[in-house]
């Protein structure tokens, strides 16, 4: 996510932004939500002035609408905005503007919650480094993704038959180049099976590099282009966010069976902080979306906070927000054990 200007007044006003990945738009879902007033560019149908002619033509208008829906369409990678117009054209009505990767908006609130800033910091942070190895049988091109694309770095060439002493050489060339470069995550992709096969080396050579393997028809640049368009990078961003919930939600289970240190349900969460008891508090995001509309749970979460609690939002879209879903949609680890 790209903050393009911010301007608030306290937590009141307006955040201009750009989303540069599917996740972004995914984070989007929650950041926006009913009342706020949203601008972004849209086309609307304009009728001809001339009465003779029946014609008409769309236009290109920046629009702003009072949302009452906002749905994230992840297969048809936009995001939906529904709402009444407040501003930009002259007639009313009501419009939903499409939001895609690169499409510029404006989000304006009455007061932005101290979640969705946070949200939308964390979505502007510096995405983790990946190195990109397109391999086939005897040839290999390694690149590194940048903010603009991938950059070439190094290929590999070697010529053999059926010796498998040379292939392994083959792919010790390919390591000892990769130990030069800075990488968290490790791409390997290519046609056939040789990236299988290079992916199972490294993985007993480098058992500490994060692998991951992905189908692609080429190697080299139309390699590097594959992989993008498969969505690794957004597979990659996904799967940090969901180490960390799926360990707490883990270790929210493991308390539950042993029946200690752990409380769950609003009710128990409740009386837990009435303790001083939170040391971590998990939230599904879809649960605080709801809860919104009955009471200042925001507030409720500044509060664990204040009493040195951490807070994290768990995503419903994946299994360890659906387990924590069926128990509630909110739970707590807890540094000491309480009467519930």
């Amino acid at each position: 996510m790209r903050i393009v200007e911010e301007s608030l007044k306290g937590r009141k006003g307006e955040i201009k932004v750009i989303p540069e990945s599917l996740d972004d738009l995914w984070h989007l879902k929650y950041i926006i939500e009913p009342k706020d007033v949203v601008y972004s560019w849209t086309k609307r149908i304009r009728e001809s002035g001339d009465k003779l002619r029946s014609d008409k033509e769309k236009v290109t208008v920046r629009l702003g609408v009072e949302v009452e829906k906002v749905e994230f369409h992840r297969f048809a990678n936009r995001l939906r905005i529904t709402g009444r117009i407040v501003g930009g054209v002259e007639d009313s009505g009501y419009h939903t503007l499409s939001i895609t990767v690169g499409k510029e908006l404006s989000i304006i609130k009455e007061e932005w919650k101290e979640e969705q800033l946070k949200r939308l910091r964390e979505a502007t942070q510096k995405k983790p480094e990946v190195a990109i190895v397109t391999i086939e049988e005897g040839e290999a091109v390694v690149g590194v993704v940048r903010e603009w694309g991938v950059e070439e770095i190094f290929n590999v060439r070697k010529s053999y038959g059926k010796d498998s002493s040379e292939r392994i050489e083959f792919f010790h060339e390919i390591m000892r180049q990769l130990e030069n470069l800075e990488f968290n995550y490790l791409v390997i992709a290519g046609p056939g099976f040789t990236k299988e096969d290079f992916a199972e080396f490294l993985k007993e050579k480098k058992p500490e590099w994060k692998i991951l393997t992905c189908d692609a028809s080429s190697i080299g640049v139309r390699g590097f282009i594959e992989v993008l368009k498969r969505g690794v990078l957004d597979r990659i961003g996904r799967e940090i966010r969901l180490k960390e919930e799926a360990e707490y939600v883990e270790r929210l289970l493991e308390g539950i069976a042993k029946g200690d240190r752990v409380a769950y349900g609003l009710d128990e969460v409740k009386k837990a902080y009435e303790y001083g008891a939170i040391e971590v508090l998990l939230v599904v995001d879809e649960f605080l979306r709801e809860e919104r509309e009955r009471w200042d749970i925001d507030n409720f979460l500044r509060d664990v906070e204040s009493l040195g609690g951490k807070v994290v939002i768990v995503s419903s879209e994946f299994e360890p927000g659906k387990m924590l879903m069926s128990l509630g949609g909110i739970g707590a680890l807890l540094r000491f054990s309480i009467e519930v």
